[in-house]
């Protein structure tokens, strides 16, 4: 394998002229980089990419955690991260904590010990444990759902979401609609969303009867065991229900299925996600598309434009449309 050397006197330059051009890291005349670029193609000169850290302090590596790996959301996130890091030659490094709160925070020590450039972390929470623990890294960092002071974070509109999908449920007519939502700790999905219901339900003087009110994890079953809930602990049944995410509400459809009620004659259902099995539901769902492959281009951008000490934004606000199917 040749050397900086070698090629330096192949081009008849110095050493530390091909270490600049190598690294883009500062001036080399036409002339010589002329030179340097004919030795490399005669060669196949390839710069192994470990010497090339060593020299810049820089792996080329952003450590992306995720809550989970197998969802629709995570891949659309992923692949909107990695196609605008691999425009600028760096790699993604997954870390999957499967909404393990603990998790998070050892994923956030083990990728800087590996010495990552930059970590975008999808967060389910904000707690202050973990709050506090991005805030010391001292590593370039971008949030994706969660809003944290101090910390770059791109965030979708949960909260006018949730009012508009509600909003249009009484449209339709219904006055009577339930909520399916998540444990409060998670800000954007847990309290964002559930507050947008509120706000929709008290704008119309609608009332909410408390054992419509369900909170369930992030699955399918959990979806299912909460409109289970709803429907056996209530004297008056909705007419409606609003779930906070696709899999939930696939779940309570499962399960309305199953106690033969029609969906939507006896009782409507809507969401937010824009899966792609939402279309193909029966009846297919109607939801809310976040855009999260964008939401992933945002987060890239924003961890390069750090990272490179140019400008960039603290909190970006990313739209979403509200897409109208069969299920309402």
């Amino acid at each position: 394998m040749l050397t900086i050397k070698e090629i330096a006197e192949m081009a008849n330059v110095s050493r530390s002229t091909v270490s600049r051009f190598l690294n883009d890291s500062g001036y080399v005349s036409e002339e010589a980089r002329k030179r340097i670029d004919k030795v490399i193609k005669e060669t196949g000169y390839i710069p192994s990419e470990h010497a090339k850290s060593l020299r810049t302090k820089k792996t080329k590596v952003i450590g992306v955690i995720l809550p989970t790996i197998h969802t629709e959301t995570s891949s659309k996130i992923v692949a909107g991260i990695d196609n605008e890091l691999a425009k600028q030659g760096y790699q993604i490094l997954l870390a999957n904590t499967n909404l393990d709160k603990e998790k998070e925070i050892e994923y956030l020590d083990l990728l800087k010990v590996r010495q990552v450039d930059g970590i975008i972390l999808v967060a389910t929470n904000t707690e202050e444990r973990l709050v506090k623990k991005v805030q010391e890294m001292n590593l370039p960092i971008v949030i994706i759902g969660q809003h944290m002071p101090g910390v770059t974070s791109v965030v979708y509109d949960d909260f006018h979401a949730s009012k508009e999908i509600t909003n249009y449920l009484v449209e339709k007519g219904h006055k009577k609609i339930a909520f399916i939502g998540v444990d409060e700790t998670d800000r954007s999905v847990g309290y964002f969303r559930k507050k947008g219901y509120y706000s929709a339900m008290n704008e119309h003087r609608l009332e909410v009867n408390s054992t419509w009110v369900q909170t369930a994890i992030f699955d399918i079953d959990s979806g299912y065991k909460a409109m289970k809930r709803i429907l056996t602990k209530s004297s008056i049944l909705p007419t409606a229900v609003f779930a906070v995410t696709d899999r939930l509400a696939i779940g309570a459809m499962s399960y309305l299925k199953e106690q033969g009620l029609l969906v939507p004659d006896d009782i409507a259902v809507a969401s937010i996600g824009a899966s792609e099995i939402s279309r193909y539901v029966d009846p297919s769902l109607t939801t809310v598309d976040y855009h999260n492959e964008m939401a992933g281009k945002q987060a890239a951008k924003q961890i390069l434009a750090i990272i490179s000490k140019t400008e960039y934004q603290e909190k970006i606000l990313l739209n979403y449309r509200l897409i109208i199917r069969n299920s309402v």
